[in-house]
């Protein structure tokens, strides 16, 4: 099965695979010979250092340019699903204890981000509200118990 991702989340992931193909692989590259150029490699720590993190960037580009190849990239803004919320939907939540609103929109998995409201497709939030409608009820169970939701708008934006 191919893994969604939204246009934008597909651009933000290309524009940080460029960011480590064209700025950071160079950078590395450069201190591990800096560091080579210190002598003993046994114990010499920045080199130590500076190859794992060319371990930890080879593998993260690795990741996005697999990820990128098989993605399904879908455009929010032309999907025609009325109010249901589907994978793209930018949901606001209205706590019913509390009143307080939630904006979140539902992203594929690897352009999560709880911090900027982009919850994963295989999230238990995401999961909840999926096949909903504005005016709805949600419930559900989060680590500190039960919450319970009114679905207060649905939207599709790109």
């Amino acid at each position: 099965m191919r893994a969604p991702l939204t246009m934008k989340g597909a651009q933000r992931l290309r524009e940080e695979l460029e960011q480590l193909k064209s700025v950071k692989r160079p950078e590395i590259i450069a201190a591990i010979a800096e560091a080579r150029a210190h002598g003993d490699l046994r114990e010499n720590a920045e080199y130590h250092a500076a190859r794992e993190q060319q371990g930890f960037i080879e593998g993260r580009i690795k990741l996005l340019e697999g990820e990128l190849s098989n993605a399904q990239i879908i455009d929010v803004a032309h999907l025609s699903v009325g109010r249901r919320i589907v994978f793209g939907a930018t949901v606001t939540l209205a706590d019913t204890e509390t009143d307080e609103e939630s904006r979140y929109q539902v992203v594929g998995d690897l352009e999560a981000d709880i911090k900027q409201g982009l919850i994963a497709i295989s999230s238990p939030l995401a999961r909840a509200l999926i096949g909903k409608e504005e005016g709805d009820t949600v419930v559900i169970e989060a680590p500190g118990g039960t919450r319970e939701y009114d679905i207060v708008s649905v939207a599709y934006t790109g």
